[in-house]
């Protein structure tokens, strides 16, 4: 058993350090660009850093809504006043087994994006991209009374550009003011669980190979990890798992007609906090995410926190 914890461990380290190197391989620029922007919000609000899963039950079908905050500068110079941007994202989500040892992840995404600014207010509406990965049991204790409980998971996935992007929206500080990327897109992920009697560790690791649009621009390829410590309690009929984790982002630079664009990598870590509560067949789950350090297009993107609220219905 500690063998196989050991590898586990290993493995996800391994993965992580292997793309963490490719991010600090990146060439840094000191041009300066009216094109700053990071894939941090907006067409990025597929789920990533919070999470793929409910700890409740890995099998469902359910509705969940994404509210992020964040200031960014509107121009280049250091006088350049804030402006606030709000991304409100509803999203279905599902994880749908195919066999034993396999199963399929949907997210499909509607954004609504609003900035404010002191000449106009300016506004966003639609679907986003939609993505789909296959993950397989690589692991999973066959014992079910066993004291330890053990689960690894292996996935890859596809996203589709099924949002608009326009790149109009380019000529701001953050272009990621978009309801998608306009690129097919592809992920690698890894989540491992362990349980000990009601307490238990969820870990997710995914990277997302991002592609060129048919605009020539192409959008930094994505790191996001987390690692949620829960407890299970239950009163009655009721089960109720409250959970406090980590989670962070890195992004690699953007691309416009295969010129990097400057300051556009990023990277950003948070604090977790959330719980779920199931009854039946249903469940419900709230969690929120505040930022501890962040780096993103040069500080002139701010992340002010994260929400999310989902109501699932257990396959």
């Amino acid at each position: 058993m500690k063998k196989i914890l050991f590898i586990v461990l290993l493995f996800q380290q391994a993965m992580y350090g292997q793309f963490t190197a490719n991010f600090n391989n990146e060439n840094e620029s000191s041009i300066l660009s009216f094109f700053e922007d990071c894939d941090a919000c907006g067409c990025s609000a597929s789920g990533g850093s919070m999470g793929f899963n409910s700890f409740l039950n890995d099998k469902f079908i359910g509705v969940r809504y994404m509210f992020q905050s964040y200031q960014s500068k509107d121009g280049v110079f250091n006088n350049s006043p804030w402006i606030d941007e709000n991304f409100n994202t509803v999203q279905i989500w599902a994880r749908v087994p195919i066999t034993k040892k396999t199963e399929v992840m949907i997210l499909a995404p509607y954004h609504f994006l609003s900035r404010v600014k002191k000449s106009e207010n300016q506004s966003l509406s639609g679907i986003g991209d939609i993505t789909i990965m296959g993950f397989y049991n690589l692991l999973q204790t066959k014992n079910d009374s066993a004291a330890i409980q053990q689960k690894l998971l292996l996935g890859a996935g596809i996203k589709a550009p099924t949002g608009m992007f326009n790149n109009k929206n380019n000529g701001s500080i953050n272009p990621s003011f978009q309801l998608g990327t306009g690129s097919w897109d592809y992920s690698l992920a890894t989540e491992y669980n362990i349980r000990f009697k009601k307490y238990g560790l969820n870990t997710n690791i995914s990277y997302i190979f991002k592609t060129e649009n048919e605009k020539n621009y192409q959008f930094g390829n994505q790191l996001n990890y987390s690692a949620n410590l829960f407890y299970n309690a239950q009163l009655k009929n009721v089960i109720i798992v409250p959970q406090l984790g980590i989670a962070g982002e890195e992004y690699k630079s953007n691309t416009d007609f295969n010129e990097v664009v400057p300051k556009t990598e990023g990277d950003i870590f948070f604090s977790k906090i959330g719980f779920e509560i199931g009854l039946s067949r249903f469940s419900a789950g709230f969690n929120t995410m505040l930022p501890i350090n962040q780096n993103l297009t040069g500080n002139k993107v701010k992340a002010n926190y994260r929400i999310a609220f989902n109501i699932n219905y257990v396959l």
